[in-house]
């Protein structure tokens, strides 16, 4: 009988290994899909609390100088990409390039200072105009010439890179006369 125990023993002995070695491989991968799984989501949580870079707000907005008429403002429209926490968003926005020469050019945002409105080039009185409330400004400056506007256009930073435009993208606050980051 002595010998039939120690049999039985003997053989459970590869049984609980081979079922030890089966529980730690599953253990294991367990443990790393819990971290795969994990890992996303405690990120999609943490990450929106977390300093982001800011865009720089360069906007290629013309592909070759050379295109653009010289002394006719030409507006060019783009779509922003915008992410705030999980939301994203798009937004279609515009400028007015101008140019005297070819070589220095002036950009202008597309809103109106007084109410934000979207105003055209009058050809025939060579200056913007916008329909909401009658209001005029100078190409070359910018300057309000009739009407409610408080300030001249927002004019924008831009760059010439390997004979691109690339305009610095901002909106400003409207209705007020200090030109104020919005």
């Amino acid at each position: 009988m002595d010998d039939h125990v120690e049999m039985g023993a003997e053989s459970a002995r590869p049984d609980e290994g081979r079922r030890g070695f089966l529980v730690k491989v599953s253990a294991a991968c367990a443990g790393v899909s819990a971290v795969l799984v994990g890992f996303p989501v405690v990120r999609s949580f943490v990450s929106p609390s977390l300093p982001q870079p800011r865009a720089d707000g360069w906007v290629k907005v013309a592909d070759d100088i050379a295109l653009l008429d010289v002394g006719v403002p030409v507006r060019v429209n783009f779509v922003q990409e915008l992410q705030d926490a999980w939301v994203e968003s798009r937004s279609l926005n515009g400028v007015w390039l101008y140019t005297e020469d070819g070589d220095k050019f002036k950009a202008y945002n597309g809103h109106c200072t007084h109410l934000g409105c979207s105003y055209v080039y009058d050809k025939d009185l060579k200056h913007f105009f916008c329909p909401c409330h009658r209001g005029q400004f100078d190409v070359k400056t910018g300057e309000v010439l009739a009407g409610p506007p408080p300030r001249p256009l927002d004019e924008l930073q831009v760059e010439i890179r390997d004979s691109a435009v690339f305009v610095n993208y901002r909106d400003y606050r409207l209705g007020v006369s200090d030109k104020i980051e919005a």
